[in-house]
């Protein structure tokens, strides 16, 4: 889809071409649909046209009920936010001071932006790309937020971050054929995108989860947030929009370290003395904790332990377990049934024995294929089961686990 091609889905002859091929996509093979539409309206705009029906479709499972009013581009969906971490990202920039103008660099097709807005942010945002930078101002048009956000074409670096109260920047991670992993393959590349954020006075740089710590600077705070359980990303911020707590002196730790969870909003940070804590190692337990990953990316899986009275089961892996019965919200919690060295057809007795016809598989530390490891366990039976596969003094083991029960005693991590 190109520049022209999309600002004629804007027309009303073009939202015409949308709403039929929404109908089509939604009960015609791709070919019928193409055929079908091609037959009332020119081709460039029937394979737009099928092109946004397509993307909106998928993008509901990201953006929710807004997504029928949205405009995308394949990247720009696949790298865009999940609108509960932008807003959480928002609440943070209001919380942290009064502020009015905040420059979104690199915007994509406006995610953040809209957030931004919604949060009664005034926002300048650009993108180098003119068809995703229409896409973008489409989106806010659509949203009804123009009259907070402003949309232009241009670089990154041809801002002033001065001139705003806030930068946020999230570089792309995406070329036409794959993700990037490497923060200096970035666009651009993380350093120069740090060096543009720090000339305001507060910053935040949406990055991977996978990011390295050493491309975190001394003085910031870098959060990793996960939803309903699973890590979208991280974020590095910067300047007066860095937590107010300070990262430990004299560790290995020159910045704050956060885990946030959402949608609860629950946090956690590195506090004085975290990172001297040194979870004991031994052997399972009657409990095994599974941390959020959120927490497991900011390494606060010592604090999640010592707040269970917990031990992990091998000193490279985030499983906790323990012989008290305690409740936290940084991770699920299981009952330990039986503990065996992994074994196919060991497994596959256990399970056998117990009836166990649906079984769900995890795994860290272990390199079991899981998916040909659930066609080769030939299960059938009326009985569920969690089986936890890890490694355990450098060996191999299965962990069979139910789902605990209420606990006794909650965790603190105050």
């Amino acid at each position: 889809m190109n520049l022209d091609a999309f600002l004629e889905l804007l027309t009303s002859r073009g939202q015409a071409a949308l709403a039929m091929a929404a109908e089509l996509v939604s009960r015609d093979d791709p070919v019928a649909a193409a055929t079908a539409l091609r037959r009332d309206h020119p081709a460039d705009l029937a394979a737009a046209a099928l092109t946004q029906a397509r993307l909106r479709a998928r993008a509901q499972a990201k953006f929710g009920p807004d997504a029928e009013r949205m405009y995308f581009t394949p990247d720009g969906l696949e790298q865009a936010t999940r609108p509960e971490v932008a807003a959480h990202r928002a609440h943070r920039i209001v919380a942290g001071a009064a502020r009015v103008s905040v420059a979104d660099l690199c915007c994509g097709i406006g995610g953040d932006a809209i957030e931004l807005a919604r949060a009664g942010l005034g926002v300048a945002a650009v993108d180098r790309d003119p068809l995703t930078a229409a896409v973008a101002r489409a989106n806010v048009d659509a949203l009804g937020l123009s009259a907070l956000v402003q949309v232009g074409t241009a670089e990154a670096g041809s801002v002033d971050p001065r001139r705003h109260d806030v930068v946020f920047l999230d570089p792309a991670r995406r070329t036409s054929a794959r993700r990037v992993f490497d923060p200096m393959s970035y666009s651009p590349p993380l350093p120069d995108a740090l060096a543009m954020a720090a000339a305001a006075r507060g910053a935040c740089l949406k990055v991977a989860p996978g990011l390295p710590y050493t491309f975190v600077p001394d003085g910031a705070e870098a959060e990793w947030v996960s939803h309903r359980g699973e890590v979208k990303e991280a974020a590095i911020w910067l300047g007066d929009l860095a937590g107010p707590e300070t990262a430990p002196e004299g560790t290995e730790w020159p910045f704050l370290r956060r885990a946030t969870m959402l949608p609860s909003g629950m946090t956690l940070t590195a506090g004085p003395g975290s990172s001297e804590q040194i979870p004991q190692i031994g052997p399972p337990g009657r409990f095994l904790y599974e941390p959020d990953g959120a927490a497991i990316r900011a390494h606060l899986v010592a604090d999640i332990a010592a707040s269970v009275g917990g031990r992990l089961l091998d000193p490279r892996i985030a499983y906790i377990t323990g012989d008290e019965d305690v409740a936290t919200p940084w991770a699920a919690r299981y009952e330990v049934a039986e503990v065996m060295p992994f074994s196919l057809k060991r497994l596959r007795a256990a399970l056998r024995e117990r009836q166990v016809g649906t079984v769900t598989l995890k795994k860290r530390g272990s390199a079991v294929d899981i998916e040909r490891l659930r066609r080769d366990l030939r299960l059938s039976g009326e009985n569920s089961l969690t089986v936890v596969l890890t490694r355990i003094a450098e060996k191999p083991f299965a962990l069979l686990c139910t789902a605990a029960a209420p606990a006794k005693h909650a965790a603190s991590l105050t």
